[in-house]
């Protein structure tokens, strides 16, 4: 997240205002019956409270007011969850009163004035934008149909890493390219993010890398104007300045994107095959319930690009850090692998439910290291009552995965990282279990959850398989930094770099 500073200004800012300000106080409750939280001060509410890591903020907060409270962020209410019973509440139970998302400046300059799943208010756009996603690209059949890809990238992937064998790697750079080159083949029909035929790239990876790195930093950002909505022109923290840059960036590339693509439609053997030639064939449809218009078409795409490549490398990188601190776990993942797969072969995707352990340290890692600490905002449509309380329309709900992995409650000793827990275990990813929520649950649950998994299981599969992973030179386990950067996802802070020696021949791929 951007340095604490800027946020801190502003709220000394705020804070003053506050205290010169007899013209502003909150409505009175009304002999209502609101979770509990912490006494808001005047225009400012309770962000006074909130740090460069608000998930530990709130963490702490629910410590004290419960696994329910309500805090007022500027102008609006915000109720946290922090147990799987609270998360079901919310996503479950009253899922149909929480469907929606507040508005807010990323949704409206990043994600193409809402026209996003992720952003978009509950209603006929976000449910028409679902149905394309779940029977045109995250069907079974479509998942099958598109393995050739995942298994060419995949291969690509390993032969760069044994390229670099011995020596010093970053790995998040690679684990972001192999899921880009996955993600942009299925959804924009090739790479753009290669060499073009004029000698020019369109964009390199390491760009997209930054404007992913800048999407997911601005989405998740305490973006004060988004709370105290008369002094949003002011732009405090100058976050909307760089969302509307970011747009710009993302344009570029989609309007070539697209005009490539209608080029191409033009031709009479034309034949679709990727996710973007649909939503052109959709944004020509007249019987389209919500008309599907350039804008539609680019926030559907960046939604795919976006959400299949980040969250995906974030989740490996973790992986590999809480491995490397701890070898006894790679012992026991090649004794599996070994046993299963044997020597003279790779892991294909078939092979993955037969590896309950590699599966182990996937929700482990999702467990304890959450891509998304606080799942995206849901706003409450009516007033309602929630568990005997009561909460307003309006009021903002924050799940906190962050404290359900970490709840001594449902989890022994859960700062450890344990994959063993997780064996012979029916706790699974699909939303089902509210304590362990890495893609959410709901109507807002993540669409692409299954191809985010099979990206992961099997990418991480065959690292350990063939590669013996170590930390870089004299480097002790317990000087790896362990420290996150907030925002819509979660990432370390500083990158891990590792060293990697080959357990497999390279002849086998």
């Amino acid at each position: 997240m951007e340095a604490p500073s800027c946020v801190v200004l502003a709220l000394v800012w705020l804070a003053a205002a506050a205290l010169l300000s007899k013209l502003f106080s909150f409505r009175p409750a009304h002999k209502q019956n609101l979770p509990p939280g912490p006494k808001p001060w005047r225009i400012i509410g309770n962000l006074n409270l909130i740090g460069h890591l608000p998930h530990l903020s709130l963490h702490k907060l629910s410590q004290k007011y419960g696994q329910i409270m309500q805090l007022q962020f500027g102008s609006f209410p915000v109720v946290v969850a922090s147990s799987p019973e609270m998360a079901r509440q919310f996503l479950k139970t009253n899922d149909h009163l929480f469907a929606s998302r507040p508005q807010t400046a990323a949704g409206k300059y990043t994600a193409y004035n809402y026209s996003n799943i992720t952003w978009a208010p509950y209603g006929p756009c976000w449910r028409q934008g679902r149905k394309i996603f779940h029977t045109e690209l995250f069907s079974w059949k479509r998942l099958e149909s598109c393995e050739y890809i995942r298994v060419e990238e995949r291969r690509a992937f390993v032969s760069r890493l044994y390229a670099l064998s011995g020596k010093p790697v970053m790995l998040k750079d690679h684990l972001s390219r192999v899921t880009l080159s996955v993600i942009s083949r299925i959804v924009l029909g090739e790479k753009y993010f290669n060499e073009s035929e004029s000698g020019r790239s369109i964009v390199t990876v390491e760009e997209f890398q930054e404007m992913l790195d800048e999407l997911f930093l601005l989405n998740g950002v305490l973006n004060i104007g988004d709370w105290i909505p008369w002094i949003a022109f002011l732009d405090l923290q100058g976050y909307v300045k760089r969302m509307k840059a970011l747009r710009d960036k993302f344009d570029r590339l989609f309007d070539h994107v697209i005009e490539k693509h209608r080029a191409r439609r033009e031709a009479a053997d034309f034949v679709a095959k990727d996710m973007v030639d649909m939503l052109l064939r959709l944004a020509d449809d007249p019987d389209l319930e919500v008309k599907l218009g350039t804008d539609g078409v680019k926030g559907l795409t960046l939604d795919l690009l976006a959400g299949g490549t980040d969250t995906s490398a974030t989740t490996m990188e973790w992986a590999m850090s809480e491995i490397l601190r701890q070898p006894s776990i790679a012992t026991k993942a090649t004794e599996e692998l070994d046993r299963v797969i044997g020597r003279d072969r790779w892991v294909e995707e078939k092979d993955i439910p037969q590896l309950p352990y590699i599966d182990a340290i996937v929700k482990e890692t999702m467990r304890l290291h959450p891509v998304a600490v606080l799942l995206a905002p849901h706003l409450a449509l009516q007033d309602c009552n929630v568990s005997g309380y009561d909460i307003r329309k309006g009021t903002r709900v924050l799940v906190n995965a962050w404290s359900i992995g970490r709840d001594p409650n449902i989890w022994d000793a859960p700062e450890e990282f344990r994959p063993e827990r997780f064996l012979g275990k029916a706790i699974d990813v699909n939303g089902q279990n509210f304590e362990l929520l890495p893609f959410g649950s709901g109507r807002r649950m993540c669409v692409g959850y299954r191809l985010g998994l099979k990206m992961i299981q099997s990418s991480l599969s065959n690292m350990l398989h063939g590669f013996h992973w170590k930390l870089p030179g004299d480097m002790k386990t317990e000087e790896l930094n362990m420290e996150e950067v907030f925002g819509l996802t979660t990432p370390r802070k500083v990158p891990l770099v590792a060293v990697m020696e080959p357990r497999l021949p390279s002849h086998l791929y």
